[in-house]
């Protein structure tokens, strides 16, 4: 193997190695905008939850007690 075709596997190897980077950088930085957008959507579908409770001041459904106790 000469030194020329060592140099040029190594160029491939790095060209290939550019491109897989390239690729990588740019599904991480698309899954960090779908992130953001999730996030985003999950944090106003918890506001409109927060809206839409009764308010039972403080006392948990839960807790109470039928009326005919």
């Amino acid at each position: 193997m000469t030194t020329e075709s060592r140099i040029e596997q190594l160029e491939m190897k790095v060209s290939f190695q550019d491109d897989n980077i390239e690729t990588l950088n740019s599904e991480i930085f698309d899954q960090q905008r779908k992130l953001q957008l999730l996030t985003e959507q999950v944090m106003h579908l918890v506001t409109k939850l927060k809206d839409a409770e009764p308010d039972t001041g403080g006392i948990d459904q839960v807790d109470m007690r039928p009326p005919h106790y």
